[in-house]
């Protein structure tokens, strides 16, 4: 039996225990046995392009060869899943808008100073959003501003730092009111520059003992629909990361479908009157 690619064999049920355990490793991914096929679809190409005869050779390569670390790089861009676009789950952000962004106001007043962090950002979108939102509320002028995004996959922060889009990127119509801060050139809607310049990305592993050592203490992260793919340890791993990294009384956004139940105590949920998000208690409470 052939594998995706003819020119190379099927992906055995050892080989893809072992991949899995090694992806698992390096970056927090977990996939069910029944993705196995999944994994040998996207890696097949991987293992050809080295010039490799079988999965086996790969996960050799990926354990070994002097050139892993830019192999794993690879991988991890073929691997991962990125699904974004423009004021995607717009309840939340509706809440962030109106009731976040003014209690960060009144909180941040004397240092004027505001730090928010997309975890996970994929090519960008969520990070423009929510500069987006920022802007437009009016509460910042004049204040030190700083949205970052991070994400594992060189390919999806380099799409990000471009700042250009296709019309698919908007396929949410609560955008329209934010397409002022767009130009259309060469087809693409590219990001107005004022607002290019409160953002920045950066490639980050959430699952690097020095993960987001260069951002700051922050005052809000958004952290949507990446955990899904984590197993238990790999999400107490990275909320324990961002609760090391947000101010006491800092906002951690999660995805819809998402929920730290049975998962940590550490931050507790805030209603809101459109949404339900969690926080990092006031004091100085350690990770437990």
């Amino acid at each position: 039996m052939l594998g995706s690619d003819p020119a190379v064999p099927a992906m055995s049920e050892e080989e893809f225990r072992l991949l899995r355990e090694l992806f698992h490793a390096h970056c927090g991914l977990w996939f069910r046995d029944d993705n196995r096929y999944l994994l040998e679809r996207r890696l097949g190409p991987r293992v050809q392009a080295l010039g490799l005869r079988d999965f086996s050779d790969y996960h050799r390569h990926l354990r070994f060869d002097p050139g892993r670390e830019a192999e794993l790089d690879e991988a991890t861009d073929v691997i991962t899943t990125n699904e974004t676009y423009f004021f995607r789950e717009p309840y939340q952000l509706r809440a962030f808008s109106s009731e976040i962004l003014p209690a960060l106001a009144r909180r941040n007043a004397g240092e004027r100073r505001l730090r928010i962090l997309s975890a996970g950002c994929s090519t960008g979108e969520e990070v423009y959003t929510v500069a987006m939102l920022v802007r437009e509320s009016r509460l910042f002028e004049g204040w030190d501003v700083d949205v970052v995004g991070c994400d594992i996959s060189r390919r999806c922060v380099a799409h990000a730092r471009a700042g250009a889009y296709g019309e698919h990127a908007f396929r949410n119509p609560e955008v329209e009111p934010l397409r002022r801060w767009f130009r259309l050139r060469g087809g693409k809607w590219a990001v107005e520059e004022a607002i290019r310049r409160s953002v920045r990305f950066q490639r980050e592993n959430l699952l690097d003992p020095g993960a987001l050592a260069t951002v700051p203490r922050l005052d809000a992260v958004f952290c949507r629909n990446v955990m899904i793919y984590f197993d238990l340890e790999a999400r107490r791993r990275v909320l324990a990361r961002l609760h090391e990294k947000l101010r006491p009384g800092g906002w951690l956004l999660l995805g819809h479908s998402e929920s730290l139940l049975n998962v940590t105590a550490a931050f507790e949920l805030v209603h809101l009157e459109d949404d339900l998000v969690y926080r990092r208690p006031e004091g100085p409470e350690e990770w437990p």
